[in-house]
């Protein structure tokens, strides 16, 4: 009896170091931040707007630059237009940051117009779309802020991502950049 009893201890004590040394299931937010993170990288492509922007022609070209950082931890996007000079003072040179908070994948992006709207993601169903909304903004909003974004991996080389800025009085101007891998 006291063998049996010692083996049914050692028996529960194994079963629940097993279960508790087993990694939990990776949550959605970190499943589409991993997904993101395989998009590090530079990217290039053109960039359509709706409605048309005023001083932009359809299909301008931007550079779109995306690394990891903070050991993993945020993801950096950076953007410009292509042949633009590497001087966030003289170009519009947008910054989004891309982290985890607690359960939640969210965004930030510092935006020219001197705001930082936040946004929060959604996830499709196979993981390759990977959709924000707008939560809050810090800043000014008089110049207009982004409200939305969506980014589609359609392969490791050709991404798209949709991004939606409120102009003052509301009115939204779309933009879609179809991108492809430089490096």
């Amino acid at each position: 009896m006291k063998t049996l009893r010692l083996f049914l201890t050692a028996a529960l004590l194994s079963l629940t170091t097993f279960t508790f040394a087993q990694a939990p299931a990776p949550i959605a937010a970190q499943k589409s931040f991993d997904e993101l993170k395989t998009l590090s990288g530079t990217w290039q492509g053109p960039v359509t707007t709706n409605p048309p922007m005023a001083g932009m022609t359809n299909n301008v070209r931007v550079d779109i630059s995306l690394r990891v950082t903070s050991r993993g931890n945020a993801l950096v996007h950076e953007m410009k237009g292509v042949g633009a000079p590497d001087d966030p003072a003289k170009a519009d040179h947008p910054v989004t940051m891309f982290y985890l908070d607690g359960e939640r994948l969210l965004l930030t992006h510092y935006c020219d117009a001197g705001n930082r709207p936040r946004m929060t993601a959604r996830v499709s169903p196979d993981g390759k779309q990977v959709e924000f909304d707008f939560l809050d903004v810090s800043g000014s909003t008089q110049y207009g802020h982004m409200d939305h974004a969506l980014f589609t991996i359609v392969d490791a080389n050709h991404h798209t991502e949709d991004w939606t800025y409120m102009m003052p009085g509301d009115k939204p101007m779309h933009a879609h950049m179809d991108l492809q891998r430089t490096k």
